[in-house]
């Protein structure tokens, strides 16, 4: 081929490539160039009716300019009008310049609520709501696996304050019936340390009621059934009322053949009931209930009631049972204090005075 021939077949080629790089160029600018703005139609609906999917004002801006801006500098109301919008205002309001970004909602000083004042309430008023705070506490208390979730995350209520101890904790120990022997089946029936034993002397002086249930473990009562020092009889003081709540009474014939011995239980009753007497001298009466198998006229009655008038105490009824003092279809008369001192003087027995 000609040398001339040669060096145009050339040149054609490399115009070619420069053509087509340039095609190459130009598609990719077309791609990538921002849509041509939509004519304004009167028959078409506002912009603000539809959201925007074109690019803003100064993305189509070639040079970098917006408006009110004029030779790189921004417009001294522009400036403002844009601080105006952010969350914080700053001295940029007054220079003119670019406002700082705004701090996190998370990161504004908030207003730190003041605590209610309680105590400032009148006594009357708090009594009330720890009455509401203590109402679903059963009203006879005693050692139970249940306490935990239902009374003992209560009681860390007496440790906000000394005044709230003290008021909240003498209404709690006062308007409650406590166990002076656990009856729960378990490890508690058996334990040594009944609940009064786990109190404090304190919580000991502000309790008015107790109940002591005779029935549990009528064949073989548990050792830790005992009244001494350690069960602290002597520092509730403040007891009014005694219940002695009968559950059963081993000398009924159905126990025939399953008791111990005969009297036993009947004997260990009294004497348990003569020693916590004898340790709350202070005592105005004794309420005696029972379960609807209970004979008032029974051993198991007969010996209760005889201790009790035996230490001058007035006897009252409870209402499971419904036992009153004019109760003719037993046959039994409670005997009054005259009597008592009466048939001791002549050396009488309480069982001649009972059935009398």
């Amino acid at each position: 081929m000609p040398r001339r021939a040669t060096q145009q077949l050339v040149g054609r080629r490399v115009t070619i490539s420069r053509s087509s790089r340039t095609v190459a160029t130009a598609i990719d600018n077309s791609l990538n160039a921002p849509p041509p703005p939509v004519p304004s139609d009167p028959n078409t609906p506002l912009s603000s009716d539809y959201p925007s999917t074109y690019a803003s004002e100064a993305e189509l801006d070639v040079d970098g300019e917006i408006d009110g801006e004029v030779d790189g500098q921004v417009d001294e109301h522009v400036a403002k009008a844009m601080g105006a919008l952010t969350l914080v205002a700053g001295p940029a309001e007054a220079t003119g310049e670019a406002s700082a970004p705004p701090k996190p909602l998370s990161r504004l000083a908030r207003r730190k609520q003041k605590p209610f004042p309680f105590l400032e309430l009148p006594a009357e008023l708090r009594v009330k709501i720890y009455e509401y705070f203590f109402d679903d506490t059963h009203y006879v208390l005693d050692l139970d696996p249940d306490n935990y979730r239902r009374i003992h995350k209560k009681l860390g209520f007496f440790r906000t304050c000394r005044t709230i101890s003290l008021e909240a904790g003498y209404l709690f120990y006062s308007t409650h019936t406590f166990r002076i022997f656990p009856t729960h089946p378990g490890k508690h029936f058996k334990t040594k340390k009944p609940l009064l034993a786990r109190m404090s002397s304190r919580q000991r002086s502000w309790i008015t009621s107790l109940e002591m249930r005779l029935g549990p473990g009528w064949n073989k009562p548990p050792r830790g059934w005992v009244v001494n020092p350690a069960l602290g009889l002597h520092e509730c003081t403040s007891v009014r009322k005694l219940t002695v709540f009968v559950e059963c009474d081993p000398s009924d014939g159905i126990f025939n053949g399953f008791r111990r011995a005969d009297d036993f239980y009947e004997g260990f009753s009294r004497n348990l009931l003569t020693d916590v007497l004898n340790q709350m001298p202070s005592l105005d009466n004794v309420t005696f209930d029972a379960w609807s198998s209970v004979r008032k006229k029974g051993a198991m009655m007969r010996g209760l009631i005889n201790t009790a008038v035996s230490h001058g105490k007035q006897i009252q009824w409870g209402p499971e049972r419904g036992w009153t003092d004019e109760d003719n279809e037993e046959d039994i008369k409670v005997p009054t204090s005259d009597m008592v001192a009466t048939a001791l003087l002549n050396g009488v027995g309480m069982d001649v005075v009972i059935v009398a």
